[in-house]
Formats: structure tokens, C-alpha cells, sequence
């Protein structure tokens, strides 16, 4: 089991379930409960947060890993690695002070380790994670599902229900 000082929760689905659709509307909802929120998301292609001809790209394809940029607003840090590997969720998690936070929520990773809620779609044939893996706590959902799961089911369309859920979660009580 993966371990961090603070809550640590994520959202397991395929692809083409609406992970970070969910997860944009879910974000504001909690910040305004009051949580303090990190977020790791998974990408499973290249990808680059920088762009050619600014300073910061320039400087990291010159060599520079990590290569830190900052400003009075933001801080970005961006680390290329010398063989293409898998991310570890656990080094991911070293980047987050737990003092500046209340709860880590990751996107993707279903192979790790660790509380996690699934997002799941009939319609897009694809069979449950929650049988074959134990970490899955809740199951959120948009049409009646093929077994009765003895976890929490909550209705992926009702984001304020998903995000009551994740706010009992951060503060250990019981749910659903």
C-alpha cells in the first residue's frame, strides 16, 4: 500500500471515461469546502509543458534536468529522464509538501496500491476494475451495474455526491 501523510485518493476508469472531465468539475466543488488539493495525473504518451523558444524549453533541451522556473504566481519543475520509464507513483509523491495540502488526488495509476474510486461506464464495455482489485473503495457510475459490490456506489453524474464522498474521505469518517 502506498503511503503519504495526507489522505491519498485516486480515480481508476478506462480510457474515455471522463476522469478529468469529472475531476475539473470535482476540483472547485472541494476547494470551496475548504481542501487544500494535489494533483498527479498519469499521461500515457509524451507530452511537454513547455514551448519551443521560451527560455525554460531552451534551457532543458541544453541539458538541464530537473530545470526549475518560477514566478511570484507559479512554480514548475520539469525533470527528463535518460531511459523512457513508467512514472512511480511514490517518487511522484515526494514532489508534495504535505503541509501545503489536505488530500492528493491522482488520476490514473490503477496498478498502484491505494484507495481508489472507480469511474465506470457500461456503455463503453469494458468490465469492472473493482472485483479484481482491492483498493477500490467506491464505485461511481451512470447506468445499473452487473454485480451488487459490497463498497459504496455513488452516480458519476452527481459530482456534488462524488465530492461529499471524497470530503468524508480526507476527513476519515465514514461514508456513503
Amino acid at each position: 500500500m502506498i503511503e503519504f501523510e495526507k489522505p491519498l485518493l485516486g480515480f481508476a476508469a478506462f480510457s474515455g471515461t471522463g476522469k478529468t472531465t469529472l475531476l475539473v468539475q470535482l476540483l472547485p466543488i472541494l476547494r470551496n469546502k475548504g481542501l487544500r488539493i494535489a494533483m498527479i495525473k498519469h499521461a500515457h504518451h509524451k507530452f511537454d509543458v513547455d514551448k519551443p523558444g521560451k527560455d525554460s524549453y531552451e534551457l532543458r533541451k541544453a541539458g538541464a534536468s530537473p530545470m526549475l522556473i518560477s514566478s511570484s504566481r507559479r512554480i514548475a519543475i520539469m525533470i527528463d529522464r535518460e531511459e523512457e520509464q513508467e512514472p512511480q507513483l511514490d517518487e511522484l509523491l515526494s514532489y508534495i509538501k504535505p503541509g501545503d495540502i489536505d488530500l492528493v488526488l491522482v488520476e490514473g495509476f490503477k496498478q498502484w496500491p491505494f484507495p481508489k474510486i472507480e469511474l465506470h461506464r457500461p456503455q463503453l464495455g469494458k468490465p469492472l476494475i473493482f472485483p479484481d482489485d482491492d483498493n477500490i473503495i467506491a464505485i461511481a457510475h451512470d447506468n445499473t451495474l452487473s454485480v451488487t459490490p459490497d463498497i459504496p456506489i455513488m452516480d458519476i453524474n452527481n459530482v456534488e455526491q462524488i465530492a461529499e464522498f471524497v470530503l468524508n474521505f480526507s476527513q476519515n469518517k465514514p461514508t456513503l
